[in-house]
C-alpha cells in the first residue's frame, strides 16, 4: 500500500488520517484542498497533481472526482473512504472555524459547508463512487465509519 486515496465527506477527517497514515506510510500527502486553494487554476491544479502522483508513493487527501479521479485512480493501490455519520461531520467543520490559526476554514464559509456536509451522501458521495468505479474498478476500497475503524487500519498499516 503505497498510493492512497483518502475520500470522505467534509469534516470527516481526511486530513488528519492522511498525515497519520502518511507517518507509518512513509509516503508525502497531497493535500487537494491545500493546492487548490494555493492556486485555484484548472490547468495548473491538474498539472501540479499530474507530477506529484507520478512518484512511487504518496497518500492523497482530497476527493476532487471529477476533476482528479482521471489522474489519480490509475496509479492508486487503495482508496479509503472515511464514512463518519453527518453530525460528527457537521460538529468537527463547526470546531474548525471556532479554532484560532485555522488557516482555511473561516466563520463566514460555515453555511455552505454544513450544507454540502447536509447533502454529501445524496448527491457528492453517488457521484463520487460512480468516477471511482469507471476510472479505478480494481482498485480495492476499504470503509472506515469510527475511531476503532481508524485505528485498527493504522495499527495494520
Amino acid at each position: 500500500m503505497t498510493r492512497v486515496i483518502v475520500l470522505g465527506c467534509a469534516g470527516s477527517g481526511k486530513s488528519t488520517f492522511a498525515r497519520r497514515l502518511a507517518e507509518r506510510a512513509g509516503a508525502p500527502v497531497i493535500d487537494l484542498d491545500a493546492l487548490w486553494r494555493s492556486d485555484e487554476d484548472h490547468g495548473r491544479f491538474r498539472e501540479t497533481l499530474v507530477r506529484l502522483h507520478a512518484a512511487d508513493a504518496w497518500i492523497s487527501d482530497g476527493n476532487f472526482a471529477l476533476a482528479t479521479f482521471d489522474i489519480r485512480m490509475p496509479r492508486a493501490d487503495l482508496v479509503v473512504w472515511l464514512d463518519r455519520p453527518r453530525l460528527v461531520c457537521a460538529w468537527r467543520a463547526l470546531k474548525r472555524v471556532l479554532t484560532p490559526g485555522e488557516p482555511h476554514h473561516r466563520p463566514r464559509d460555515l453555511g455552505k459547508v454544513l450544507a454540502f456536509i447536509s447533502g454529501f451522501d445524496r448527491v457528492n458521495r453517488p457521484r463520487i463512487e460512480a468516477e471511482r468505479r469507471r476510472l479505478g474498478p480494481v482498485v480495492p476500497a476499504v470503509h472506515l465509519a469510527s475511531d476503532r475503524d481508524v485505528e485498527g487500519f493504522l495499527d495494520q498499516a
